[in-house]
């Protein structure tokens, strides 16, 4: 008996459109920024486990990230990444810092030409791969340590935020 294949119609809407990205984006971030409003703040940037980075420090690597590299993704200018934010040394400023980062990200998130998520780009002078997985790996990073954060606040005694709640 002779199997027939059926032809797939091609489509090219996508499974996901720019907007519902952002929106998901956006949703990791508020939630990571619930985890560093729930951390203690005279350990956030002395508490460490296991040799990890204090959460402090891990908040300033994701500010050096989103904010340039949605910048980076528009213009596909980039400089090195640089995780020495002078004057970040507080709950407050790091919070402040995270909703300017978002605010930036919305202004700039429009002028990322639709065409860059399939270009080849080196992001911060080290890392390439194509525009979309350059954003992933921005998400990705920020969920992988956002999990740190969890790891500290549940040690410190803290339940963090259900993790679905973004």
């Amino acid at each position: 008996m002779e199997t027939q294949e059926k032809s797939v119609p091609q489509t090219k809407t996508p499974i996901i459109d720019r907007q519902q990205l952002l929106a998901h984006w956006q949703g990791h971030r508020s939630l990571t920024r619930r985890v560093i409003g729930l951390f203690p703040d005279d350990k956030l940037f002395s508490f460490r486990i296991g040799g990890m980075r204090p959460f402090g420090a891990i908040i300033q690597e994701l500010l050096a990230i989103a904010g340039p590299g949605v910048v980076g993704l528009a213009t596909n200018e980039w400089n090195n990444l640089d995780e020495n934010l002078a004057g970040l040394d507080t709950k407050e400023k790091l919070l402040s810092a995270w909703d300017e980062t978002t605010e930036r990200i919305n202004e700039w998130w429009p002028r990322v030409p639709e065409e860059r998520f399939q270009e080849r780009i080196t992001a911060f002078g080290q890392y390439e791969d194509v525009g979309y997985c350059t954003l992933l790996y921005f998400i990705d990073n920020e969920i992988h340590h956002r999990g740190q954060g969890y790891v500290y606040l549940r040690y410190l005694g803290v339940a963090p935020p259900n993790f679905w709640e973004r």
